[in-house]
């Protein structure tokens, strides 16, 4: 008696089809062999990064490496000279109304009467991409803001407010879209300490609570390291992705930067990096907190 034909069959081109849409679908950002030129320079290339949905990541590295290009390539205002590049399982700029997105910062002196709640309801208007303005929303509008923990202020004008109120309120227009990605462009620049220490906290509870994939640009990774999933850190015309615990090491961050940078292991077993290159002098937070 012959035996019965195995119900197995090779793989073939629709198994490996079926494979990468699963893995693009796992995957908030993909970047495969990606290189950037602009103005006929390579910023980087051969760059390959993942990361899956719900992770909190950072882009770090020193300045003019290309963090904030790599944003733009994400949202879709960039082309790669070379490679593919994928949000949130489609190609980069798809999906605008899924990725909240929140440019370097924008400093509001004390003339600007704006009331923080009118700026948050601009991000569910759709000004970013140039959507009619309409008068709905309003409880998205408040979720958004009690989210990020500015309902106190919320209705006082943005002018009065110190730099980290500005900024949660600057987030919660980025979230009131309720997006599955948000894209922060250093975020903790011009806060003190203290301040960026509550944001990097708000931004890793948002990444926790709500599945929202969080990727942001920051020069200074110190206040970030007890929340990050991943780093993704350029220089030296590319990139090197991974862990913190795999990335951040003395002898990676040193070439990188082309100068001695030191990863310290505090008591408590929490890394600390020190002798990074200063960034270029911002306005600092006027208001205590």
């Amino acid at each position: 008696m012959s035996a019965a034909p195995s119900s197995r069959r090779a793989p073939g081109p629709a198994d490996s089809n079926e494979a990468r849409r699963e893995s693009r679908a796992s995957h908030a950002v993909r970047l495969a062999d990606g290189q950037v030129r602009l103005a006929g320079r390579i910023v980087w290339s051969d760059v390959d990064i993942e990361i899956s949905r719900g992770e909190f990541a950072a882009i770090l590295g020193p300045n003019g490496s290309g963090k904030t290009t790599l944003l733009r390539v994400l949202l879709g205002e960039l082309a790669l000279a070379r490679g593919t590049a994928s949000v949130l399982g489609r190609s980069a700029g798809a999906l605008k109304r899924q990725v909240g997105y929140l440019p370097q910062r924008r400093h509001f002196d004390e003339s600007t009467r704006i009331r923080g709640v009118d700026l948050v309801r601009l991000g569910l208007d759709g000004a970013r991409w140039g959507l009619p303005l309409r008068r709905s929303g309003g409880e998205r509008v408040d979720q958004a803001i009690e989210l990020v923990g500015a309902g106190r202020y919320a209705r006082r004008p943005i002018g009065a407010l110190s730099g980290g109120e500005q900024q949660r309120l600057l987030i919660a227009q980025a979230l009131v879209s309720e997006p599955q990605l948000l894209l922060l462009d250093e975020p903790l620049d011009s806060l003190d300490l203290p301040n960026q220490s509550a944001v990097a906290a708000l931004l890793e509870r948002v990444c926790r609570e709500r599945g929202v994939t969080v990727l942001l640009v920051a020069h200074d990774v110190n206040p970030l390291l007890s929340y990050l999933d991943r780093v993704v850190y350029f220089g030296a015309g590319g990139a090197v992705v991974g862990a913190p615990r795999e990335v951040i090491t003395a002898q990676t961050l040193s070439r990188l930067y082309g100068v001695a940078v030191e990863v310290l292991q505090t008591a408590d077993g929490r890394l600390a990096v020190v002798g990074l290159p200063e960034a270029p002098a911002h306005h600092t937070d006027r208001h205590a907190h």
